[in-house]
């Protein structure tokens, strides 16, 4: 059986959002209870619907939210000025304006008047700067000379060292040998000498003086070549290494020397350099200071990045949004928001969704928009962006509420549509082809366990199933039920659900362990006591209304964060009616005389008009 496709839905959060209309109807219906008794209970509990049909068809999942309308890109120009300053001149708001053309004009006075005094002193810094770079050099060029000497000198020691190893020394030697050579030359000579003339003696013809002379000219040349020796050796044990010696401490003093010149360079110095660095500092902390100053007289004009509309912003204040708009005469903050300018050339539209739904929206899925200002015409788009964190400003109205902004782009924008106009943003989770499915209200929770009870005539049969996707009037079933079957639609007589485990720190916003599609922690009892699973039993509630409060994001949002408050006040176990109506009156007392108006305004407009649903809208959207 097939059954009919479901209308498109304009509660929001695919299923979980019917339950803040169920969660306020709960609260009217204990708010009734404490004026007319146990009659509610006793109605409630005589008008239990049951049977309902296991089908198998097709099924479409989707959100359906409020929204506003908003510029795909928007420039914002901000008071740029340091502390607090005062708007002189600001163009009327609805202006078309041009590129360049000014837009505000801050005051600036005193600003104009500190450039002044801090041109003077910009001079005065230019004036030591250059006085104190001067003496810097005129000591680097002296420590230039220093060094270049020492270097010189350090040269020559070692050119010195080098001559005396691969010259002096080895001409000394080679001297040294020559002598010795020559020496033992003449005393061959003479001894030969000595040797004819002892020849010639014996024969009578040479004397004995001048064989005597002979003799002595050999001890001569023995003594002489003795002689050369003993300086041989002298020159090469003593003399050469001290020479050697000399040179190379010659050459280490000269290596000391250039380190003192650089030290005592580095020492004069350092006095000349330290002032030329501070002036030099406070030369560019007196520029740095002055540029500061004139760049902040020039951000007191704000002039228009771009062509377009000009929009003021307006500062919220209060803890109801409160705001006051921007004029001529207004005190304005540094990085206050003065005027926008939206883009002419797109527009997206800007929805707040709840965690429970949260995680069935994906970038790129596509969606489609009513403006309501443009009625008949629906506009096609994709989701662009969802916000990481929840919205901060709902926690000021609600503190359970988690609202998380989303952005739809729309394909064919048209010229008609302005920022912030309210239009209905419907997105296409999935469609399902082929699949089992029963009424939400069907499926109760127990614990962690998702339940349904089939109806066997007198007698029902609980079963435990496993579900899946999920909308406002249908759920998804895959294991569990078979087609054909009928389920209850309220639980028999006797149904106690047991307390839910608390869900794990770092769960998914919105998931339940057992049961991540269909329920959020916690259930809310219906009216007149009965026990019903928080997710498809409660929405059910709100389809069979036809559809009432759609739109009512406020209220929505607020019944979805009764419901959190109280389910969590109650720790996963449900009292009777009594004690809920006592924990209710508790809540009530402790609120504010404007809170409790805001809260009873939002029973009495459950199904009120336009009014109070475009209000509804800008609340449930941040707007």
């Amino acid at each position: 059986m097939i059954p009919p496709s479901p209308t498109p839905m304009r509660t929001a959060n695919s299923g979980l959002q019917p339950l803040t209309l169920v969660a306020i109807l709960a609260m009217t219906g204990t708010a009734l209870w404490l004026g007319v008794g146990s009659w509610l209970s006793d109605d409630v509990g005589a008008s239990e619907t049951r049977g309902a049909t296991v089908q198998r068809g097709p099924l479409e999942i989707r959100v359906v939210e409020r929204g506003n309308l908003k510029a795909a890109d928007a420039v914002s120009l901000k008071n740029e000025v340091e502390g607090q300053t005062t708007i002189l001149k600001l163009v009327p708001e609805g202006t078309m304006v041009q590129e360049g053309e000014l837009l505000c004009e801050l005051d600036a006075t005193s600003l104009i008047e500190d450039r002044f005094q801090r041109q003077i002193s910009v001079r005065n810094a230019e004036a030591a700067y250059v006085k104190s770079k001067q003496n810097f050099e005129i000591q680097t060029s002296q420590n230039d000379s220093d060094v270049k000497a020492a270097e010189q000198q350090l040269f020559f020691a070692d050119m010195d060292l080098k001559k005396f190893q691969e010259g002096e020394r080895l001409a000394k030697e080679a001297e040294a040998e020559e002598a010795i050579k020559l020496g033992e030359e003449e005393f061959t000579r003479a001894q030969e000498k000595l040797t004819w003339s002892q020849k010639l003696n014996e024969k009578g013809f040479l004397t004995d003086t001048e064989l005597e002379a002979d003799a002595l000219s050999l001890s001569r040349a023995q003594i002489q070549l003795e002689q050369e020796k003993r300086n041989k050796d002298l020159l090469v044990r003593f003399q050469l290494p001290r020479d050697e010696a000399d040179l190379r401490s010659k050459l280490d003093e000269a290596r000391r020397e250039l380190e003192r010149v650089k030290l005592q360079a580095a020492a004069r110095i350092v006095d000349y350099e330290a002032d030329m660095n501070t002036n030099e500092a406070k030369l560019a902390l007196e520029k740095e200071n002055l540029t500061k100053i004139e760049s902040q007289i020039a951000k007191a004009e704000l002039v228009a990045p771009r062509a377009g509309m000009v929009v003021y912003s307006q500062e919220e204040g209060g803890r109801y949004g409160m705001s006051q708009p921007i004029k001529e005469g207004t005190q304005v903050r540094e990085r206050q928001e003065i005027i926008t300018i939206p883009s002419a050339d797109g527009m997206i539209a800007q929805v707040s969704l709840h965690e429970s739904v949260l995680k069935q929206i994906e970038i790129a899925q596509r969606a489609t928009i009513n403006v309501d200002a443009l009625p008949g015409r629906q506009f096609t788009g994709a989701v662009r962006f969802v916000a990481v964190m929840a919205d901060q400003n709902t926690y000021w109205a609600n503190p359970n509420l988690r609202l998380y902004r989303t952005e739809v782009t729309i394909a064919d924008p048209v010229p008609e549509m302005r920022p912030g106009m309210s239009c209905s943003i419907e997105i296409q989770v999935e469609d399902i082809s082929d699949t089992l499915f029963v009424p939400v209200q069907a499926v109760f929770r127990r614990g962690s366990d998702n339940l349904a009870f089939v109806d066997h005539g007198g007698s029902s049969e609980e079963r435990a199933v496993e579900v899946g996707r999920y909308n406002d009037r249908w759920v998804q079933v895959l294991s569990g039920l078979s087609e054909g079957e009928v389920v209850l639609l309220s639980p028999p007589s006797g149904f106690e659900p047991e307390a839910e485990e608390p869900t794990a720190p770092d769960a998914a916003p919105g998931a339940t362990p057992g049961a991540p599609a269909v329920a959020t922690p916690g259930a809310v009892p219906a009216p007149g006591g009965a026990h019903t699973a928080q997710g498809p039993a409660d929405a059910s509630a709100a389809a069979e209304r036809g559809g009432e409060g759609r739109g009512d994001g406020e209220r929505g949002g607020e019944g979805r964060g009764e419901r959190r408050e109280r389910t969590e006040g109650e720790g996963g176990e449900r009292g009777s009616d009594p004690a809920r109506a006592a924990e209710f009156k508790k809540r009530m007392e402790g609120m504010s005389a404007e809170e409790r108006a805001k809260l009873i305004e939002g029973f009495r407009g459950r199904d009120g008009g336009g009014e109070r649903r475009e209000g509804s809208d800008k609340s449930a959207t941040g707007g």
